[in-house]
């Protein structure tokens, strides 16, 4: 009976329980999941840029450190923000490359709307050196206007005490 009196509590008390993924700094804005992978340039092509001419990038953001080069290195960054759109944000990503033990750091700066959304992250053009090279290291943030952290995720190595980065 004590069992089933918990359980009817816990049932009742549960849903308004704020969510493990939202509690990022300010409650609000979380990287629901990001996914780093090299991609090529066919990989963007869609059948209506063959009669269109511009890329269609569906319901998806690219952001690219080199918007001319499509091939690159890219955070897929899947965002939840159940507040406001934030049009001052912008995404800071710290990365360090196997072919320097020095941190590298890119800006991309976003518009994050209200809701769920996708960003392509690219390291494009001569800032990544090629589809078989993976970053040792990263560490990925987004901040709003005033630079206020709103999400951070980072790669295992980045945790480690000596990765060089800090």
């Amino acid at each position: 009976m004590r069992l089933f009196a918990s359980l009817v509590l816990l049932s009742c008390v549960a849903p308004v329980l704020p969510s493990a993924g939202l509690a990022q700094e300010g409650g609000e804005v979380a990287f629901v999941r990001i996914w780093p992978q090299w991609r090529t340039t066919e990989s963007f092509v869609r059948i209506s840029e063959y009669f269109g001419g511009e890329e269609n990038t569906g319901r998806q953001t690219m952001l690219r450190t080199q918007p001319g080069d499509r091939a690159g290195f890219y955070f897929l960054t899947r965002t939840r923000n159940p507040g406001a759109a934030r049009p001052e944000a912008k995404f800071i990503l710290e990365i360090i490359k196997p072919d320097s033990p020095r941190t590298k750091t890119y800006t991309f700066p976003a518009v994050l709307p209200a809701g769920d959304h996708v960003f392509n992250l690219g390291l494009t053009g001569t800032d990544w050196t090629g589809k078989d090279v993976q970053p040792v290291a990263w560490h990925l943030q987004l901040v709003d206007a005033d630079g206020h952290q709103l999400a951070s995720s980072q790669s295992f190595l980045w945790r480690m005490p000596d990765n060089g980065a800090h």
